[in-house]
């Protein structure tokens, strides 16, 4: 059977996000549709990844965080917890090697406690393999809540003997999991729901949040390229106002 092509998609006339966000939202969802079990949808979940991660490449995207697995996951019940920490070291053995060989660079957001000790192995080994990657640097919020980053960050910045004085924005972002990389542009959530869910509060603070109305399984290239378009059409203005704007109104 021949391949299918891919739909051609230009983005010449459009500014790409450096960083995008994701929350993957409505594996199980997808998997009722279809009379199937929530792992399933979690499979098909984590098999779109791949899809993902190439038209991030394509597009030129330098960075993409996906919330892969929340601190609050834990109270899910046992079995699909459990099958989806098995989902995980699933695809690190399955994909590592083409990951690596694309150029991703992958990174840890979150606490690995509980997890675990062969899935942090083939972690740290995924981290270690491909820290000096530059294609793409892949973001994967496991076992991670935004609340609990900013508590990690004040903890080790008062463990640093750090100053009030010397405390800054600049600073403190330093010490958050994702130190070191821009903030993330825009943060999509797919199946509409418009909920932030304890994810990059600190970091989303001015990005633009877009609903993506397709399930996580369902979300592809072409979805993502209306999400960068629609993207363009909103105006950043970071708590300012656009010149020419009447400054009268409130």
């Amino acid at each position: 059977m021949a391949r299918k092509q891919k739909k051609p998609l230009d983005l010449s006339a459009y500014a790409v996000p450096r960083h995008v966000a994701i929350i993957m939202d409505g594996n199980g969802r997808w998997a009722r549709k279809r009379k199937l079990p929530r792992i399933a949808g979690h499979r098909a979940g984590a098999e779109n990844l791949r899809r993902i991660i190439n038209a991030c490449v394509e597009f030129d995207i330098q960075v993409l965080t996906i919330y892969a697995f929340s601190t609050e996951n834990w109270g899910r019940p046992e079995r699909e917890v459990q099958g989806l920490m098995n989902i995980f070291a699933r695809v690190l053995d399955q994909e590592l090697d083409d990951l690596h060989a694309q150029g991703i660079c992958i990174h840890h957001l979150g606490d690995m406690s509980g997890v675990s000790q062969n899935l942090q192995e083939k972690v740290m080994h995924a981290l270690e393999l491909t820290k000096d990657n530059q294609t793409l640097t892949l973001n994967i919020a496991f076992n991670y809540g935004g609340r609990a980053e900013i508590l990690h960050a004040a903890r080790a910045i008062l463990s640093d003997g750090v100053s009030p004085d010397d405390l800054t924005e600049e600073l403190f972002s330093s010490y958050l999991f994702t130190g070191g990389l821009p903030d993330p542009d825009l943060v999509i959530r797919t199946s509409g729901e418009l909920r932030v869910s304890n994810f990059l509060i600190w970091q989303a603070a001015y990005a633009e949040y877009y609903p993506a109305p397709a399930y996580w399984p369902d979300f592809g290239r072409e979805e993502l390229f209306e999400a960068i378009v629609a993207f363009n059409k909103r105006d950043r203005r970071y708590g300012l106002v656009t010149e020419g704007a009447d400054t009268n109104t409130s």
